[in-house]
């Protein structure tokens, strides 16, 4: 109901926005609109989600079950000192069929913070990314895995597979529309985030399965895991961040070249229109 009042208020001040834009109001009155409409977006945030703490106290069990001396940290000490993962050293992975693959894109105004960078990702050829995903798994390393998570869904056995449901032959009508046609027709595309923690890898050296650690607890899925086939993997996979350790030399040099700006309503990012 939060994301609900969150869009209607949104696309309200969008339209007022449009308006001011053209008009003959000051600038500086222009900014402080602006700011009276972030305060409504604020003020509906902190009403269902609560004020954001400055400083919040942490103390953890551990493995023997003894409880550390509770500590005081702001959000960026917490994340220093426990966490300590350089974001610079991940790469972001799409596969996306409807552009060139092995080329740098950037998508305008995506971005985490108003003063961050826009997303950057390399796009690649599934094989590529599953090799270095398989690598990444190997080290015991998880990763930040994105789909269309709601296609050929199993939900009670937590099951992903392309032939859970034959739609083709219980209406007789052929859906035949493959990756590509369904990102251009807003049919597919990236809808969820979950963590990438397995692979079942068979004696020849190619995969099958992999596992996903889904957020939506131990009673949706597999007390909370999704199982995916390498074919679901190939059709319905998206987004996948990886250390740089586990990537090629020739595949990092992409992050060199100037990207190719998409705009924010691109379809890859705003499925199921």
């Amino acid at each position: 109901m939060m994301s609900r009042m969150l869009r209607r208020k949104l696309r309200e001040d969008g339209l007022r926005l449009r308006k001011i834009a053209h008009s003959k109001i000051a600038e500086e009155k222009k900014q402080e609109l602006k700011f009276e409409m972030l305060a409504d977006i604020y003020r509906i945030l902190v009403l269902s989600l609560g004020e954001p703490p400055e400083t919040f106290v942490w103390q953890y069990e551990d493995k023997d079950g003894n409880i550390s001396e509770p500590k005081t940290y702001t959000p960026k000490e917490f994340y220093d000192e426990l966490i300590g993962i350089d974001l610079d050293e991940y790469v972001m992975f799409m596969n996306d069929p409807t552009r060139e693959y092995n080329k740098l894109y950037e998508v305008e105004f995506d971005r985490n913070l108003v003063e961050g960078a826009n997303w950057k990702y390399i796009n690649l050829p599934n094989d590529k990314i599953k090799e270095f995903a398989k690598r990444s798994i190997l080290d015991n390393r998880a990763m930040y895995f994105s789909c269309d998570v709601g296609k050929q869904f199993d939900s009670k056995n937590g099951i992903l597979d392309i032939h859970n449901y034959n739609y083709n032959d219980l209406l007789g009508v052929d859906f035949g529309m493959d990756k590509k046609e369904r990102i251009l027709t807003y049919e597919s595309g990236s809808t969820h985030g979950m963590s990438l923690t397995g692979v079942n890898i068979l004696a020849d050296g190619t995969t099958d399965k992999w596992l996903l650690e889904n957020s939506w607890g131990e009673d949706r899925g597999h007390k909370g895991f999704l199982t995916m086939t390498d074919e679901w993997f190939d059709e319905y996979m998206f987004r996948l961040i990886i250390n740089k350790k586990y990537i090629d030399a020739d595949v990092l040099k992409v992050l060199e070249q100037e990207p190719v700006m998409l705009p924010p309503w691109d379809p890859v990012f705003t499925p199921e229109q």
